[in-house]
């Protein structure tokens, strides 16, 4: 980390992959049925999937055979005497073991087909969102995404998986009825009578079950979104005492959600047992004409044992229809609310041609730039430019809503502008690839997110494969080395859910560190130290102004303090430049600097970190502001 350059230019170098891609990718063609999409995840796995389909049929044979064997052995072993037992018994067991085999096969291959199929999906999935711009992320909660990414995939994966195998037990529903007819036409049309019954019964309940689906699948996303944002906020509700409203909150959704879910279970007690019990009346019709057709000595005890077992293994298809029906439901509802993420498309993508930043002088341009962060909304920025040379240092002064921060994020191209350029070296950041701007460029927020893994890794996250002596290097600079060290495990402390176990100050040096380490040629310091008090903010600007050497830099200033850092202050106001120049000059000649230095020395007080609340500022010490 060389702060006086070279700068360590883009490569486009292919990043190794730590987990394997999905095979295949959901079908785009959104005139499709939500199945058909789906259909080239398993296509993918075909040949897997199919052997595990035929050794599930195979198996399904050898089970429907099993009653005609013990048909053979009444009427000829056991009946006329005519043939030995033990040729059937081999026979059974013959069975036996091959059905016992191949399903211990195809269920194997098939839960590994499912949980491929699953990997698949969830890797598709995650990979869209990644590419998403943040417009999508501003109007959409986390707990849907959440919702979408973990209980729809499931919801689609056991139907996928599952359906075809519940469907192939309609095959053995076929060969039991041929077996059937070859011994009685007559028991065989008693036995099927009330399947037509079942039919008509299965179709009302799915046409019940798809919009109850659909309405469960959202209520548990609102139910999901509620639970994530009073564990992310548990700080705000806990200090506004709001534990019972938000818990109120919370039986509102899961009483949505219960009541939606009572007319699910409404729907399956009204049409459940019909579907399920119907055969069993078939059943019962097939021992009564059966029974009278074996006193007439129509039909034989063996066949009519047959009989009661083919019934039995007939009604094996509609004991899950019922189920299978109720999932199919679920997977094409939750199918749909898939799609509504992979068919978004990203607000921000790599041109066309776009080319690498490969080795930036630094110089900075927003030229008339003109921005608001959705249509019909009140302009951020409105005719803003500003020019920036290599190595130069500029502070974004402003009222609070002035544009300051969004000045940064076009220049990230975290969203695109909707007039005038913003340039790097004279490039439209347009023109040029994301991996490459963000390469060069980097920002360091006010609210640092940190990882729920050790400082280390939080640090090198710009650069995983850094030594230790460069991450020590980069926290010494951020004045975090002396708190890290006092930790039990120091550098491989692992830190809470978002940091939280740290203090603000501590989060936002370990941020400062982690951008330092990743050496940056363009530097973006967003209200950086805002929860650093005075004293450690002084000992981190004096590393900085080391590591600013040569660094061309733009502070967005919250604080008087930071002011300090830059060679040039830049005053904003209704999303323009209004005034520019040194700090002395601006105080002396601009009024509007100075009302804006008064404000911003208010808010500094009324927000200043207390005296033994950063583990780094001792108890008692006066927290001096001052601008020179």
């Amino acid at each position: 980390m060389d702060p006086d350059g070279p700068w360590s230019p883009y490569e486009p170098l292919a990043a190794v992959a730590t987990a394997d891609p999905p095979i295949a990718r959901i079908d785009s063609n959104q005139a499709l049925s939500w199945w058909r999409r789906m259909a080239p995840l398993l296509r993918a796995r075909r040949l897997a999937f199919g052997l595990s389909l035929f050794g599930a049929l195979v198996a399904l044979i050898a089970g429907v055979l099993i009653p005609r064997v013990t048909m053979g052995a009444i009427d000829h072993a056991l009946v006329a005497k005519d043939q030995p037992l033990s040729r059937y018994l081999w026979a059974l067991l013959a069975l036996a073991v091959v059905r016992s085999a191949l399903t211990f096969a195809y269920r194997s291959s098939l839960y590994k087909v499912a949980y491929d199929l699953e990997y698949d999906l969830r890797t598709t999935v995650y990979g869209h969102l990644t590419r998403l711009s943040f417009s999508f992320y501003d109007r959409v909660q986390s707990g849907q995404l959440i919702s979408r990414a973990n209980s729809d995939i499931r919801s689609v994966q056991m139907f996928l998986t599952f359906a075809p195998l519940v469907a192939l037990s309609f095959v053995s529903f076929f060969v039991a009825l041929a077996l059937m007819l070859a011994v009685s036409v007559p028991l065989t049309v008693v036995a099927v009578a009330t399947m037509p019954l079942v039919y008509v019964f299965g179709v009302r309940l799915r046409n019940q079950l798809f919009p109850l689906s659909w309405i469960i699948q959202a209520r548990m996303a609102d139910v999901a979104t509620i639970v994530d944002e009073n564990v992310q906020g548990v700080r705000v509700v806990k200090s506004f005492a709001a534990e019972d409203r938000q818990l109120g909150l919370l039986a509102r959704a899961s009483q949505r959600l219960r009541w939606a879910s009572v007319k699910q279970a409404d729907s399956r007690a009204a049409w459940g047992p019909l579907i399920e019990n119907l055969p069993r009346f078939g059943l019962a019709t097939v021992l009564l004409y059966g029974g009278w057709l074996a006193i007439d000595g129509q039909v034989t005890i063996g066949a009519l044992v047959a009989f009661n077992a083919y019934v039995v293994l007939m009604q094996a298809p509609f004991r899950v229809l019922g189920f299978i029906l109720i999932l199919g439901q679920r997977a094409a509802a939750s199918a749909l609310r898939i799609f509504e993420i992979l068919d978004e498309q990203p607000a921000i993508a790599d041109r066309p041609g776009a080319v690498d930043l490969v080795q930036p002088t630094g110089r900075l341009a927003w030229n008339d730039v003109r921005f608001a962060y959705s249509e019909g909304a009140e302009a951020v920025l409105d005719g803003f430019t500003l020019e920036v040379e290599p190595g130069e240092t500029v502070a974004l002064v402003g009222r609070t809503g002035s544009g300051k921060s969004t000045v940064a994020r076009l220049l990230l191209r975290f969203y695109d502008i909707n007039g005038g350029s913003v340039t790097i070296d004279g490039i439209d950041v347009r023109d040029l690839t994301f991996a490459s701007i963000r390469h060069h460029v980097g920002v360091v927020l006010d609210e640092p997110f940190l990882f729920s893994e050790s400082i280390r890794a939080n640090i090198a996250y710009g650069r995983p494969d850094a030594p230790l002596p460069e991450i020590v290097a980069a926290a010494t600079a951020a004045q975090a080395h002396g708190f890290i060290t006092a930790l039990p495990d120091g550098y491989d402390t692992v830190i809470g859910e978002r940091g939280y176990d740290l203090s603000g100050g501590q989060r936002q040096r370990i941020a400062i560190a982690r951008t330092l380490l990743a050496n940056p040629r363009i530097l973006v310091l967003d209200d950086a130290t805002s929860a650093i008090d005075v004293h450690v903010e002084e000992a981190i600007h004096e590393g900085l102004t080391h590591h600013l050497a040569g660094r061309t830099t733009v502070v967005i200033a919250h604080r008087l303090s930071t002011i300090a850092l830059a060679d040039r202050v830049v005053l904003l106001e209704a999303g323009r430049v209004v005034a520019s120049g040194a700090h002395a000059h601006l105080l002396a000649t601009e009024p509007r600097y100075a009302e804006v230095l008064a404000r911003l020395a208010n808010e500094e007080r009324a927000e200043r970190p207390v005296p033994g609340d950063d583990p780094d500022l001792a108890p008692g010490v006066a927290l001096p502001v001052e601008i020179g």
